[in-house]
C-alpha cells in the first residue's frame, strides 16, 4: 500500500488549522469555566496626543456567575485592573457601569452577570512619540454563585497611533450607556442614627417619581446590603432608612453614592443611575472595632468552603504519583491496541510483518521506526494539549475530533486507504514517479508515517490504565506530562517492537503469497467502516447537511482518483471533469460540512424501563438531583468516542441492571462532549479525568465514585449496592 506518506497531510493539515483556531496568536482574551476575559480598545481617531483613547476589559459570566462592582457588598472583591503603558501613557480610573444587586439569603452582592465591560481612559501625553501603544494588563476578579473562585489574566494589545480602532464602539457606547451619570447633590443629605442612615434625595430624574430605587453606597461597609429597609417618595424628592452595618469602621462627613431603579431578573450591568456625593448632616454613631484581616468572613467561608472541594479528590480518582501515572500510561497503551479504533491499522501492521518475513532487518527497522511514529506523535499530541490548555481552552483527551474539519480529514484519508486498498486505484498511476515510489524508497518512512496514523485514529479511545494517568498529566509540570504521554506511546508500540525483534513472530505469519493481495483487498471494508463512523460523528456536529456534503465530496474524490488512473484522452477529458466538479461542490456545499449546527436541549433518552431514561446533564441538574436526595449515575460521553458507543450498547442497555437503578431511584445524566464544552471538560477534571468515556455516580454527601472505562454490569451492580 503505497498511500501514506502522500495523503498524511490531509489529516495534518485540518487539525494544524484547528489549533491555529483556538490559540489565535492573541493575548487579549482568557477563558475559565466561569469567565471569558477580553481586553478591548476604543480609538477612533487613533492613539495620538489629545485623541480620546478608551480601553477596558469585557467579562462575559456563565450562567448563574457574576463578579462585583467597586463596593462588592455583604462579600466579595471588586476586579483590579493594573496597568503597564509606554511613558507619556497615563490610565484613569474604571468607568464603573451601574451595578446589580445579587441577594444571597440574608446577604447581598453588587456587581454584574452576563457580559459586562469595565472602561479605562488613557490619556496620552503631548510629547508621546511612538508609533503605536502597546497596552498590557494585569487583572484579577472573584467570580461567585455559591462557590468564590479567584481568577486572573494577563492581557496584550497594540492600538496604532494614527489609525482608527473602532471596531468595539458598540461594546463602549452600551458601558457608556450603562453608566451612572453624574449629578450635584443641591439639597440631598444623609443623616445618621443610632442603627440607621437617613437618606433624602432630590433633582432625581422626574421619570423615577413612585418607582421602587435600588442605593449603592461607594464605601465598603457602610450599610447592611441584605437587610430590610424603607424608602418612599414625599414629592420630587426620595428618602429611604437603611440599617446601618455593625462592622462599620468609618464615619465620612460626604458619601458618594448611585441610585437606580431596581430592576428586573437580566444580564448585565444595571439601568443607568445616578451618581452623587452627598454631605452628611449630624454625628455617626460609634464605629465598630475592624477584624485585622481585609476579607470579610462570609468571603473567607465561601473560599475555604471552595478550596476544600478543590482538595478532596474522588472516589475512584486516586491521587496518583509520577511513577503511578507512567506505570498506568504504559498499561493503557498496551490495552489500547484492543481498541476497535486501531483496528484498520492492524492490517496495515499484518502486511507489513508477513512483508518482512524473511528480512530481519528490515523488521528491526520497521519496528523501531513504526514505535517512533507512535511515540513522537503521542508527544505532539500531548504538547499542542498542554499549550492550549496554557492559552486558557478548556480541553481534554481527542479533543481533535471534536472539530468537523479534522473528522472530515480523516474520513478522505481513510476512504483514500481504502479505494487504494480495494484495488481502485495506485498512487504510482496518479502522482509523479518520484512522489509515488516513497514507500519503496523509504519503508523506514512509511513505518514511522503508520505509527503517526496509528494515533490519528487511536486517540478518540481511553482505554483502562489510561483514564487517571492523562488525568493526572494535565496538571503536570509540562516536562512531567510530556513524560506520561511519551510512555503512553511507548506501551502502544511495545507489542510490534517486541515482535519485530522477535523472529517467532515473523515465522508464524503465513509466507508471502496470493494471500496478501487477498487480504489487502478486504481491509479495504474495516477502512470504509471507520469513514461510516466518522461520518457519523460529524453529523452529530454539523447534521444531516453536514454528513450528505462530505459524502458528496468523497464520492467525486473517489471519481477522481479513478480517472487519474486511466490513461490517454479519458484520463485528461474525465479527470478534469471530476476535478472541476470536486472543485465546484467544494464550494456549493462544503461549508456545510464544516458548520456546526444549533444543538438546541439534549433530548431525553428512553431505556425501556418503567422509572429510568437518561436526562441531558448539567452542573445545575446534578446539583438539583442531589439537593433531592436522589443518587445520579453520568455518563461522559462522545459520539466520536467508540469504546463509549460499546459501552452504551452493552452494560448500560441491560435490562436489569436498568431496573436496578430504578429500584435505587437512580437518575441517570449524560454528559455529552461531541462538540467542545468548557463545563463537561471541568467535571472532567474534578474527576481527576480528561477524557472520555468516564462513568461516575454521585450521592450527596459523599465523593463520586468514578467507573472503570470498560463497564460491566457486575461493575456497576456492585457500586449500587452500596447507595
Amino acid at each position: 500500500m503505497r498511500s501514506l506518506p502522500a495523503v498524511l497531510a490531509l489529516l495534518l493539515l485540518p487539525l494544524a488549522g484547528f489549533a491555529q483556531n483556538l490559540l489565535g496568536g492573541d493575548a487579549t482574551v482568557v477563558k475559565t469555566d466561569q469567565v471569558r476575559a477580553e481586553l478591548l480598545a476604543h480609538a477612533p481617531e487613533g492613539a495620538a496626543p489629545g485623541a480620546k483613547v478608551w480601553v477596558g476589559l469585557q467579562l462575559t459570566h456563565a450562567p448563574e456567575w457574576h463578579t462585583y462592582w467597586k463596593n462588592s457588598g455583604d462579600s466579595g472583591l471588586p476586579t483590579e485592573l493594573q496597568w503597564t503603558l509606554p511613558p507619556g501613557v497615563t490610565a484613569g480610573e474604571i468607568a464603573w457601569p451601574t451595578p446589580r444587586k445579587f441577594p444571597i439569603g440574608p446577604l447581598a452582592n453588587y456587581g454584574y452577570n452576563g457580559t459586562v465591560l469595565l472602561p479605562v481612559p488613557l490619556t496620552v501625553s503631548p510629547d508621546f512619540q511612538g508609533q503605536q501603544l502597546d497596552v498590557k494588563l494585569q487583572a484579577a476578579w472573584l467570580v461567585c454563585r455559591k462557590e468564590c473562585i479567584p481568577e486572573e489574566g494577563q492581557f496584550s494589545l497594540r492600538i496604532p497611533v494614527m489609525g482608527s480602532t473602532g471596531l468595539n464602539g458598540a461594546a463602549f457606547d452600551a458601558a457608556f450607556n450603562a453608566a451612572p451619570r453624574d449629578q450635584a447633590a443641591a439639597t440631598s443629605a444623609l443623616a445618621p442614627e443610632a442603627g440607621f442612615l437617613n437618606v433624602s434625595l432630590d433633582t432625581l430624574p422626574a421619570a423615577w417619581k413612585g418607582q421602587k430605587l435600588e442605593f449603592y453606597p461607594e464605601p465598603t461597609g457602610l450599610i447592611d446590603p441584605g437587610a430590610p429597609w424603607t424608602q418612599a417618595w414625599d414629592g420630587a424628592r426620595w428618602t429611604a432608612k437603611l440599617p446601618l452595618s455593625a462592622q462599620r469602621g468609618d464615619s465620612p462627613s460626604e458619601v458618594a453614592l448611585v441610585v437606580a431603579q431596581a430592576d428586573a431578573p437580566g444580564e448585565g450591568p444595571g439601568l443607568a443611575g445616578v451618581r452623587m456625593t452627598v454631605p452628611v448632616q449630624g454625628a455617626w454613631p460609634p464605629v465598630a472595632a475592624l477584624p485585622a484581616a481585609g476579607v470579610s468572613p462570609a468571603l473567607q467561608a465561601a473560599l475555604d468552603a471552595n478550596a476544600a472541594r478543590a482538595a478532596a479528590p474522588a472516589s475512584g480518582a486516586s491521587v496518583l504519583t509520577l511513577g503511578a501515572a507512567l506505570l498506568g500510561a504504559l498499561i493503557g497503551g498496551l490495552i489500547l491496541n484492543l481498541m476497535p479504533c486501531v483496528f484498520p491499522v492492524l492490517a496495515i501492521k499484518v502486511l507489513a510483518f508477513a512483508k518482512h518475513a524473511d528480512d530481519r532487518a528490515a523488521h528491526r527497522r520497521s519496528g523501531l521506526a513504526y514505535t517512533a511514529g507512535v511515540v513522537v506523535s503521542f508527544l505532539a499530541l500531548g504538547g499542542l494539549l498542554l499549550a492550549l490548555r496554557a492559552a486558557g481552552e478548556q480541553l481534554g483527551w481527542g479533543f481533535q475530533l471534536q472539530s468537523p474539519a479534522v473528522v472530515a480529514g480523516l474520513a478522505v484519508l481513510f476512504t483514500l486507504i481504502g479505494l487504494n486498498l480495494a484495488g481502485l486505484f495506485e498512487f504510482g498511476s496518479v502522482l509523479p514517479s518520484g512522489l509515488a515510489s516513497l514507500q519503496a524508497k523509504n519503508p523506514t518512512a512509511d513505518a514511522f508515517l503508520t505509527g503517526v496514523l496509528a494515533v490519528a485514529v487511536a486517540s478518540p479511545c481511553t482505554a483502562p490504565f489510561m483514564g487517571a494517568s492523562l488525568g493526572l498529566a494535565a496538571t503536570l509540570p509540562a516536562a512531567q506530562a510530556l513524560a506520561v504521554f511519551g510512555v503512553l506511546g511507548l506501551g502502544m508500540a511495545l507489542p510490534y517492537l517486541a515482535a519485530s525483534w522477535w523472529p517467532a513472530i515473523a515465522r508464524a505469519l503465513p509466507r508471502p503469497g496470493a494471500w496478501m493481495e487477498r487480504f489487502r483487498q478486504f481491509m479495504a471494508f474495516p477502512m470504509f467502516a471507520t469513514v461510516v463512523w466518522l461520518l457519523w460523528v460529524l453529523g452529530q456536529q454539523s447534521g444531516i447537511d453536514g454528513a450528505a456534503a462530505l459524502l458528496m465530496l468523497l464520492l467525486a474524490l473517489a471519481l477522481l482518483v479513478w480517472s487519474l488512473g486511466l490513461s490517454g484522452r479519458g484520463r485528461v477529458v474525465l479527470g478534469g471533469l471530476s476535478a472541476a466538479a470536486l472543485v465546484w461542490m467544494g464550494v456549493a456545499v462544503g461549508p456545510n460540512v464544516t458548520r456546526l449546527q444549533d444543538s438546541g436541549p439534549a433530548a431525553v433518552a428512553e431505556t425501556g424501563v418503567q422509572g429510568v431514561s437518561w436526562q441531558p446533564w448539567s452542573p445545575e441538574k446534578l446539583t438539583a438531583l442531589q439537593a433531592e436526595g436522589r443518587p445520579v449515575f453520568v455518563d461522559f460521553t462522545a459520539a466520536w468516542c467508540v469504546t463509549c458507543q460499546f459501552n452504551k450498547r452493552n452494560a448500560l442497555a441491560d435490562e436489569g441492571l436498568l431496573q436496578d437503578m430504578a429500584a435505587k431511584n437512580v437518575a441517570l445524566l449524560r454528559a455529552d462532549w461531541t462538540r467542545r464544552d468548557p463545563a463537561v471538560t471541568a467535571a472532567l477534571a474534578q474527576l481527576g479525568r480528561n477524557g472520555v468515556p468516564v462513568y461516575a455516580i454521585y450521592k450527596n454527601g459523599q465523593p463520586p465514585v468514578v467507573l472503570t472505562e470498560v463497564l460491566s454490569v457486575g461493575e456497576v451492580r456492585t457500586v449500587l449496592q452500596g447507595l
